[in-house]
């Protein structure tokens, strides 16, 4: 009894890094050096993807909820192949009227890696550059409105 209580909690701390992201319009539960199948994306093999959207980010003793997104969050992707889901089958019929129709389906995956999961800091040059367009702005609509 013992021994099944200490693999579960040694499996707990395996996973002390995770976040759970935004993609393709699903939400992910992403840890490192795993691969996922997510939606097709348009990207060639051994590509880096970031990925911004974390709503949810747990570092070992700490967990960062997103209001609705972890700000400075980012997970890091690398494309590993691209794929074809399983074939689903749609049979439509209509009663009494001898219609029948089968078509089948395959979604295009890409599966990456995640390669790392991040909480850092972004520059502050990006809101300076906002800053000088509002100002030029305001000169310009003036001299319209004159």
């Amino acid at each position: 009894m013992t021994n099944s209580k200490n693999s579960s909690n040694n499996s707990s701390n395996i996973n002390e890094l995770y976040a759970i992201a935004e993609t393709s319009g699903q939400q992910f539960w992403f840890e490192v050096n795993r691969y996922y199948d997510i939606d097709r994306l348009n990207a060639k093999e051994k590509d880096k993807i970031i990925l911004e959207k974390v709503l949810l980010l747990k570092d070992k003793d700490t967990i960062t909820v997103g209001k609705p997104y972890v700000k400075d969050a980012k997970v890091e992707l690398e494309v590993v192949s691209h794929r074809r889901d399983k074939k689903i089958l749609v049979y439509k019929m209509r009663p009494k009227k001898k219609t029948r129709k089968k078509m089948g389906h395959r979604q295009e995956l890409t599966r990456v890696m995640v390669k790392s999961i991040s909480l850092g800091k972004s520059s502050s040059k990006p809101s300076s550059k906002k800053d000088t367009v509002k100002k030029e702005s305001k000169p310009k609509s003036e001299k319209s409105t004159s």
